[in-house]
């Protein structure tokens, strides 16, 4: 692949879009936002960025042809990164304001975090704020966008819905919100996603950033070597 790959980053109509490109800039990697799906054919990479609700964002991404795109894109081996709601897209569900199907890149589904019996009674929705990421198990994040960050690292969330990967091995970090244990990046293959937002979590989410571009550039699995 070129050292220059062509990044999109998708414009579903609600989303961090240009912090998002600005943080790719930051890390010396020129991003396009794109809107329909003829944009994204030609694509070495795709971003799916996130701040909404999953439901009208899936409508807007079906009746586009994006999500279509999206998925024959993938089929083919283009890397795909998704954020915070960009991550929850990429599963097969969700239960946000109804029961909605994803792209189901991944299998599993999303939840809402006040519904689960751990969280603290205290504990207000969306969680905003700041909180550690730990590995899912010994050698998670080796060779994916993780490993150039330190077990326990704080990165910024806001959300009120984390995803539910069927498939335990796809989690690479988990991260804690008043008593509650939640799945907080994934990887497999050419997927990696986050529900933090590295664009808004300073030094430490431009590594994940840089890294994500090193992986690209590079034709490596966002998912590692495994």
């Amino acid at each position: 692949m070129s050292t220059a790959p062509k990044v999109v980053i998708v414009d579903y109509g609600m989303g961090n879009l240009f912090s998002v490109r600005q943080a790719l800039a930051a890390v010396g990697q020129d991003a396009d936002i794109v809107a329909t799906a003829d944009r994204l054919t030609t694509a070495d990479a795709i971003v799916i960025p996130g701040v909404g609700a999953f439901g009208i964002a899936m409508e807007v991404l079906q009746r586009t042809g994006m999500a279509d795109t999206i998925k024959e894109r993938v089929s083919r081996g283009t890397p795909l990164v998704g954020i915070c709601l960009g991550l929850q897209l990429m599963m097969a569900s969700s239960t946000e304001f109804g029961h909605h199907r994803g792209l189901g890149l991944i299998e599993g589904d999303t939840a809402a975090l006040r519904d689960s019996p751990e969280l603290s009674p205290a504990a207000r929705i969306p969680h905003v704020g700041w909180s550690a990421i730990s590995p899912a198990r010994s050698h998670a994040w080796d060779g994916t966008p993780l490993d150039v960050v330190a077990p326990g690292t704080d990165m910024y969330f806001v959300h009120s819905y984390y995803v539910r990967p069927s498939d335990p091995t796809v989690t690479l970090s988990t991260s804690q919100y008043l008593g509650k244990t939640f799945c907080s990046s994934l990887a497999t293959g050419n997927l990696f996603g986050c529900q933090f937002h590295p664009e808004r979590s300073g030094p430490h989410g431009l590594a994940v950033y840089r890294r994500i571009v090193a992986a690209i550039r590079a034709a490596q699995p966002l998912g590692g070597l495994r």
